[in-house]
């Protein structure tokens, strides 16, 4: 029975994260379509392969900076700074829609235990 309901959380849980997450998807799609913008114009101000740019990107966006692609010009790195605002920002939404959805699976788990006491 125990295995039944944690089954029936987790299938809330996903059924509310792929909900919100087409809720989100617009926002999520224009901040990742500025970190590949973003990634393509460092790219091309600092000399490098336009995947070289986009790698930079995602790294510094997502804050995980390995530190082999380091811009020089004033203009790059401020750019790299918007990156890291975005990837807070992107990283906060999924957060958001996580505890969202855990919250929707709580709360249908407990109405279901709730209807199962009184059978």
């Amino acid at each position: 029975m125990k295995a039944n309901h944690a089954s029936n959380v987790r299938r809330e849980f996903f059924k509310a994260t792929g909900f919100y997450l087409r809720v989100v998807w617009p926002i999520i799609s224009v901040l990742v379509l500025i970190i590949i913008g973003s990634g393509l114009i460092i790219g091309y101000l600092e000399d490098w392969k336009a995947l070289d740019g986009i790698y930079f990107a995602f790294v510094t966006g997502f804050t995980i900076g390995y530190g082999e692609l380091v811009p020089k010009l004033g203009v790059s790195r401020v750019l790299a700074i918007l990156l890291g605002f975005n990837g807070v920002l992107m990283t906060a939404i999924f957060a958001a829609v996580s505890v969202r959805a855990i919250e929707v699976a709580v709360k249908a788990s407990v109405s279901d235990s709730a209807s199962g006491s009184e059978e």
